[in-house]
């Protein structure tokens, strides 16, 4: 990887031309923005534009088609037997997401308000997303209803989170998700009565090597959680 004088690395072209549209979106506005001044600013030539980007607007949300891969990718790997821990992971990964992205995340929060067309785009991704929890969801339950009631409460919940951090009103935005989830789980999960030593139920939740140690222990507090609210007088 190539480094500057200061031993950091170089930016990619993608990231180049990220940081030449937004720059140009505040000074322009985003409609008044063209793909040649994007490429210009940026010290590239059109062609590399489109080599990097589809769009100016793929520009505001480059990793939205990966994103949304791992999502499948991380729901369709669970057995059974843990599809709640994969619903409460494969959520928690698009907010991990966000959240890496930082000041990224931020603007792009800023551009959506103010420009209709790409509101219109966030609001297609988040179908997507949704689509993506009804139908695992549904396939595991088998209840369309509760699948699409589900599915919603998932994506509502995070949405919920990262504006409270987009907007500074989150100090730990990954704990507020975590108690999020922990409310869709106690709505949703599944209910499975088990016996122990005081006559309580057993709750497992199984790792894999590798899992992040936080998504972890949010998915046995939630799956505590769930087992206390369905016991509970």
């Amino acid at each position: 990887m190539a480094t500057s004088e200061g031993g950091r690395p170089r930016p990619t072209v993608r990231e180049r031309l990220q940081q030449a549209a937004f720059e140009l979106f505040d000074e322009q506005g985003y409609d008044g923005t063209t793909v040649d001044a994007i490429a210009e600013r940026a010290g590239v030539g059109r062609t590399t534009f489109f080599r990097a980007f589809r769009s100016k607007e793929e520009v505001i949300f480059p990793h939205h088609d990966d994103l949304l891969e791992q999502v499948r990718g991380r729901l369709d790997a669970a057995s059974e037997r843990h599809s709640l821990v994969a619903v409460f992971e494969a959520s928690r990964l698009v907010l991990r997401h966000y959240l890496n992205e930082g000041e990224l995340a931020q603007r792009r929060y800023d551009l959506t308000r103010s420009v209709p067309s790409l509101r219109e785009r966030e609001i297609a991704g988040m179908q997507q997303y949704q689509r993506a929890f009804r139908e695992y969801i549904r396939t595991w339950m088998g209840d369309e209803l509760r699948a699409e009631l589900m599915a919603g409460s998932v994506i509502t919940a995070h949405n919920v989170v990262l504006r409270r951090w987009l907007r500074g009103l989150a100090e730990d935005p990954v704990a507020e998700f975590d108690a999020a989830m922990t409310k869709v789980v106690e709505l949703f999960g599944d209910r499975r009565e088990g016996s122990g030593g005081s006559g309580g139920a057993t709750v497992v939740v199984v790792a894999r090597a590798g899992d992040d140690p936080s998504s972890v222990a949010g998915a046995v507090e939630a799956a505590l959680r769930n087992d206390l609210a369905h016991r509970a007088p």
